[in-house]
Order: structure tokens, then C-alpha cells, then sequence
């Protein structure tokens, strides 16, 4: 995901790192991750909407899975909403994952106190099904990540502490997730559209406190953008691996 560290562009990606497990979903080698920032509003590996400026104990959004085009090379994305990462070290996440192994889409729902990896939920995604998710923390170090899907009618909510969060950031993000190695190729998910985005409980607008947009950029080219936000929608565009 994010932020104050520069990712250097990789070359090629370990076979390792890249697999698909046959259950559905990433291997322990892949994991999301906080933002890679270029500036104040490019990223190696996040697109979409982040605040920061405040303490954020809760974060809210909903989307509608996109479908993926596989053609051959395996490649990631990821659509969630998180607490941190955006100028600190750690993150509070959950959301889904539109994957490719090769020429198969693989879907699924996650989450993920980074830099712990993620936890895959077996709980069925597909592409169309409608997505809600919210994280939030009593400000003690104690959260609750919740997503649910509901096209499919089931819920998955976590308990889960970190006392060293230090809620600086919220935001609802695009991703291409990360390896050891550095930044994933980015699947092809086409748009992927958000809504009811909120933070601490107030909607994000393009007037909100500490707001910015974030276009994903790996050097000179663009690999996802977002779109303007208004009242809490917005969507993201993938143009680029």
C-alpha cells in the first residue's frame, strides 16, 4: 500500500512469489502492502482515495467485484479499505482480491494486519457481487476488520490487536500487491467502482480534511487512476500492468 518508502522497479518476479495456491488465493509469499509513494498523490502499487492529518479509528466502503481479463501471465489485484499506511508502518485491512493464474481469474476475500501476511476467508467471491468492509479500532490497539458479500449473504468479522498502529492514515484502495521482490504485475480488472466511503464517520468528499487522490505509476507509466470522488463513490481504472 503505501507510502514513504520508494519501490524500485523489478525486472521479473521469483515463480515462488507469483503462484496461485489451487484452494484460491495467494500464497504466503504475496501479502498487501503499505504505499510505495512517489509524491503526494502517485504510488507504485495504490490507487484511489486517502486522508490523512487526523487520528482515524474507523474506515467504511462498499464495491462491486470486478471481473478480471487473464491473458496468460499471472497478475493481482487487490480492492479494500484500511486504517494506516499511508506515513506509517503498519496496516489494518480487508477486502477482495481479482486475481489471474495464468489465463484463470481467481477471486476471494481477505484480511490483513500488515506487516503480518494476510489471512485468505474461503467465503465465496465473484465477479458483479456487491462488497461492504469496514475496519475500526477502539484507539487501544484493538480492531475489528469486517467484509462482507452481499450478493452471497455471509459476513466474516476478526478481532485482532496491534498496539503499535499509530492511525494516521484511512483510506479505500486499489492495489497491486506486493512479494518479497517488490510490486506484483497489476491484474487487469477494468474499473472497479466504490461507495459510501467514509472516515471516522463522515463522508469522504474532494473537500474533505487531508484528502488525496492516488494514481498508481511505476515510472513514467500510469497503471491505475482514480476517478473524482463525490459524495463517498468513486472508481478506479486499470490502464496499465
Amino acid at each position: 500500500m503505501r507510502r514513504r518508502y520508494l519501490c524500485v522497479t523489478i525486472v521479473g518476479v521469483l515463480a515462488t512469489a507469483v503462484a496461485l495456491s489451487a484452494t484460491g488465493g495467494a500464497t504466503s509469499g504475496m501479502r498487501h502492502d503499505r504505499m510505495h509513494r512517489i509524491s503526494n498523490s502517485t504510488s507504485t502499487n495504490w490507487s484511489g482515495y486517502a486522508v490523512t492529518g487526523s487520528r482515524y479509528t474507523s474506515v467504511s466502503a462498499a464495491w462491486t467485484e470486478p471481473s478480471v481479463t487473464c491473458s496468460g501471465t499471472t497478475a493481482y489485484s487487490s480492492f479494500w479499505v484500511g486504517l494506516d499506511g499511508d506515513t506509517s508502518n503498519t496496516v489494518e485491512q480487508t477486502g477482495t482480491d481479482a486475481d489471474c493464474s495464468g489465463s484463470t481469474p481467481q477471486y476471494y476475500a481477505w484480511y490483513e494486519m500488515y506487516p503480518k501476511f494476510p489471512t485468505n476467508l474461503r467465503n465465496p467471491v465473484q465477479p458483479g457481487d456487491h462488497l461492504t468492509a469496514t475496519v475500526s479500532t477502539d484507539g487501544n490497539g484493538r480492531f475489528t476488520l469486517t467484509v462482507s458479500d452481499t450478493t452471497r449473504g455471509w459476513t466474516n468479522s476478526t478481532s485482532a490487536r496491534l498496539k503499535s498502529a499509530k492511525l494516521a492514515s484511512a483510506e479505500v484502495i486499489a492495489e497491486a500487491p506486493s512479494s518479497s521482490g517488490g510490486v506484483l504485475p497489476l491484474a487487469n480488472f477494468g474499473t472497479v467502482g466504490f461507495s459510501g466511503a467514509k472516515a471516522n464517520g463522515a463522508t469522504l468528499t474532494s473537500s474533505s480534511p487531508g484528502i488525496d487522490p492516488i494514481t498508481m505509476q511505476s515510472g513514467s507509466i500510469v497503471k491505475a487512476q482514480p476517478s473524482s470522488i463525490s459524495n463517498g463513490a468513486f472508481s478506479v481504472t486499470w490502464k496499465h500492468s
